[in-house]
């Protein structure tokens, strides 16, 4: 017996709702065939059966709160359901031998795989080694697809356990898959380029010799994977009802979601005609949004009509070149903040004199004490924590109705790398001081530099700070990182006159641009905590004393 648990989650997500599902008790099933819908505050979570065999309890029901690793059902031995052969009467099934019983599952295993060459391949197979599953490791939060890279290994070569054989790439970082055990390549289920989502089989490892085996049991099994990463990656593939599962009539058997179900009844639309991205060309909640505001949008379409896909050709000298994941994923994020929050920015400049003396002072006994340059951001990180100390709605985020205050101060960090934007971020900035500040931000830039940044690195930020003065801006208007609720702008520090007690003095001048999202941060709030940050720096010996 077998238990079907409820998988990870994603970063701060702890419980989901059972959804749909798709089984019932009873039925046979396949590995990785998807047994149940989980619904949680972000995404929709497939549950997939883990083996072949019997759906043969149902523990958790529909609408029922589940937690991570909590038991949702149980799947028993494919073989103990076979049924008795026809000649044999019920009472002679109770007292025939347990080896009687066993080689007349056999017959009749054999007889319904009959049919099926490939499976009956893969039943046989046993004689080239066990296989084992390479998968899709989890990618973190709001991560549900990547991009397949180059396999480092081919059909044949020997690999050994967590030897990289693999890379995906996600909308923020590259992802390196191990090898799940010690064998031989037997099969590659996917191909660079293709669309891949967490837990689904991207190669299969073989534990002994007899390729040949292993590669016939990848065609019986693989067509499934294959078929699933040509939906996701929203191919026109035609399948039959045979390998849907579903009758000729179409999307009107397709299983739809919970989810699915409410965002189309809100929407007032059809959720069967919504076209699914999902496993067997099942409708997610994502496609159901997206179909709605397309749907929102269809009037203001026609008057204007136009291919949205259509693209047009280019001129001798252009050249057209594929966004990455990365650069699609700034795009969409930085569109959608503009669309949802409500942005504004506010000013205000700062004189760097007396942190440049102070730097200047200190900054060989620093180095030689903390084995660390001293730089500007322990400065503004500090002034920027006690200044959230004091404004938290700029350190807050809005979840619905609600509003998430954050005792807590991880600050994200914009580095610029030769991929694209990327935003590690330091945890407890509060706790750490100049000398730790610096040490971590340096170990995030190298890492970032040398692509080597983790998800758990970008995750959780609670505000964000980006310096456009060390490419020589002077000032911008700084874009919101959802679902942060500010962000400040540091620019270059540049020689201006300045009236300081009635005089005239040259002083080194830096504008800093705070964007918030006005509706949890009023005028005065923002304003106010770019006063505070402007104090700190101007007077950093008060802010480091606490007075």
């Amino acid at each position: 017996m077998t238990d079907i648990v409820v998988p990870q989650l994603g970063e701060s997500v702890t419980e989901a709702t059972v959804g749909q599902w798709l089984k019932k008790a009873g039925d046979k099933v396949s590995k990785d065939e998807v047994l149940v819908e989980l619904e949680t505050d972000k995404v929709s979570v497939e549950v997939a059966a883990t083996a072949d065999g019997t759906l043969s309890e149902i523990v958790a029901n529909e609408g029922d709160t589940v937690e991570i690793g909590a038991v949702l059902g149980r799947l028993g031995s494919g073989s103990g359901e076979a049924p008795a052969p026809a000649s044999e009467a019920p009472a002679s099934e109770e007292s025939a031998p347990e080896a009687a019983k066993d080689e007349s599952a056999e017959d009749a295993g054999e007889q319904e795989a009959a049919p099926k060459e490939d499976a009956g391949s893969s039943a046989g197979g046993s004689g080239g080694g066990d296989l084992t599953d390479v998968t899709v490791p989890p990618m973190g939060e709001s991560v549900t697809e990547g991009t397949m890279g180059e396999f480092l290994k081919k059909v044949g070569d020997s690999v050994s356990k967590d030897e990289m054989i693999a890379e995906i790439e996600t909308d923020k970082v590259a992802l390196e898959v191990p090898a799940s055990a010690d064998g031989t390549i037997a099969e590659l289920l996917v191909s660079p380029g293709d669309t891949v989502t967490p837990g689904s089989v991207i190669a299969r490892i073989s534990g002994g010799a007899g390729g040949s085996a292993s590669a016939s049991s990848g065609q019986a099994s693989g067509g499934t994977v294959e078929k699933e990463a040509r939906v996701t990656e929203g191919a026109s593939t035609t399948q039959t009802p045979a390998e849907t599962g579903q009758s000729a009539s179409g999307q009107e058997d397709r299983p739809v979601s919970p989810s699915v179900r409410r965002v189309a009844s809100e929407g007032g639309v059809n959720p069967q005609d919504i076209p699914g991205s999902g496993r067997d060309g099942r409708a997610t909640k994502a496609d159901a949004v997206d179909f709605v505001n397309k749907a929102a949008q269809a009037p203001k379409a026609e008057s204007k009509p136009k291919a949205p896909s259509a693209q047009r050709e280019i001129g001798p000298r252009e050249e057209r070149v594929k966004m990455t994941r990365l650069r699609q994923t700034i795009a969409r994020r930085l569109k959608e903040a503009q669309d949802t929050a409500a942005m504004l920015t506010t000013f205000n400049d700062v004189d760097m004199s007396a942190v440049m003396a102070l730097r200047s002072k200190y900054k060989e006994s620093f180095a030689e004490k903390h084995d660390v340059k001293l730089g500007f951001m322990g400065f503004f990180t500090k002034a920027i924590v006690s200044a959230l100390q004091e404004i938290p709605a700029v350190n807050a985020e809005i979840d619905g109705s609600d509003i998430i205050y954050k005792n807590y101060y991880d600050i994200g960090m914009a580095v610029g790398t030769e991929k694209g934007l990327v935003v590690p971020v330091i945890r407890d900035c509060d706790e750490l001081s100049i000398a730790g500040i610096e040490r971590e931000l340096g170990n995030l830039a190298r890492k970032a530099r040398d692509g080597d940044l983790t998800i758990g690195d970008m995750q959780g930020g609670t505000f964000t700070v980006t310096n456009g003065g060390v490419y020589g801006s002077l000032m911008s208007t700084p874009i919101l990182n959802p679902p942060q609720s500010g962000v400040l702008g540091m620019h270059r520090i540049e020689q201006r006159p300045v009236a300081i007690d009635g005089k005239v003095e040259i002083r080194p001048m830096m504008y800093l641009a705070l964007s918030y999202d006005h509706r949890i941060v009023d005028g005065k709030e923002a304003v106010t905590f770019l006063v505070r940050v402007k104090e700190a720096l101007e007077d950093p010996e008060r802010m480091l004393l606490d007075v």
